[in-house]
């Protein structure tokens, strides 16, 4: 390892691939990384411990969403440079990332030789964004959710009702029914369950 390698945190809960990608960015030689964590309350321990040049960050990890560990990191961590992993090329997913902070969105099945460059751009400061995904994202024309129709969406994938939520927005279940018709209406679903399905698709939820 270099004396000026540029280090990274890893976070990704799948212990194969979490594994996988730090052995083959050890085998860079200006790359070192420096702590692999399985969750997002250990990464943000982790970056908080080694001050990382740039951390990566599933975004689909247990309890703590990496969209979540972003935000968190933003604040916590201002000089390391966030890009978010993942396997799913949804559109939603960049919007959200970008938002949280985030300088990178790179996927998984990228060769280690492409993800290693991309690594070395962010810790330069450039923004590096999947060109699939870029077009995605361009295609859809953006998320058409208000934030608040985004969280009652999310509550709702989980199962709770509309007094449920009601309760935890400080909301009547009444003006929760009225977002659920809003968001339906905006993504042409006929019912909540397909209007939880597209927005989960297109990674707006």
């Amino acid at each position: 390892m270099e004396s000026d390698a540029i280090t990274v945190v890893v976070v990704e809960d799948q212990e194969l691939v979490r594994d996988a990608i730090t052995r083959l960015l050890n085998l860079e030689p200006d790359l070192h990384v420096v702590a692999a964590a399985q969750d997002g309350t250990d990464g943000i321990r982790a970056v908080r411990a080694h001050h990382p040049a740039v951390v990566l960050l599933d975004i689909e990890l247990p309890a703590m969403s990496g969209l979540q560990v972003a935000e968190v990191l933003r604040r916590a961590a201002p000089t390391t440079v966030v890009a978010m992993l993942t396997t799913f090329a949804r559109p939603g997913y960049l919007e959200r990332a970008l938002a949280a902070g985030a300088l990178g969105f790179l996927l998984k099945e990228q060769p280690v030789a492409e993800l290693a460059t991309s690594i070395r751009r962010l810790a330069r400061g450039e923004r590096v964004i999947d060109q699939e995904l870029a077009q995605l994202t361009l295609a859809s024309g953006g998320n058409p959710l208000s934030q608040r129709e985004q969280e009652v969406l999310r509550r709702a994938a989980r199962g709770e009702s509309a007094d449920a939520i009601g309760r935890a927005m400080y909301l009547s279940a009444g003006t929760v029914r009225n977002y659920l018709s809003s968001a339906m209406q905006k993504l042409e679903a006929p019912s909540r369950a397909a209007a939880v399905h597209t927005a989960t698709q297109q990674g707006w939820i």
